[in-house]
């Protein structure tokens, strides 16, 4: 870990907006557990949609679901690596986290 200002645009919670020190344009940080759902839904999705959907949609929208699970587990990683525990609970059910 190191410490770097950053610059803030906008902390509105789950979109707050910062500017990484050598990045030319900001970015949009996503909490974990907002990010945790999003990967959820998007496997539902995908489960729903596999059979119903055609290919080349269901192809992408896969690929849209792998780049989040992508993002999650470098998460999940990052985490664990500095002993920050999870701010969800993988067993935890998803419909009570979608409401």
């Amino acid at each position: 870990m190191h410490v770097a200002p950053v610059e803030i645009y906008s902390d509105a919670t789950n979109a707050a907006i910062m500017r990484h020190p050598g990045r030319k344009f900001p970015g949009v940080v996503l909490q974990g557990d907002t990010l945790y759902v999003l990967c959820r839904k998007l496997d539902a999705i995908c489960e729903d949609g596999r059979e119903s959907m055609e290919s080349a949609a269901y192809t992408d929208l896969n690929a849209l679901r792998n780049q989040f699970q992508h993002f999650l587990v470098h998460y999940k990683n990052t985490l664990a690596e500095h002993g920050i525990p999870l701010p969800f609970s993988e067993d935890a059910d998803f419909n009570k986290l979608n409401n």
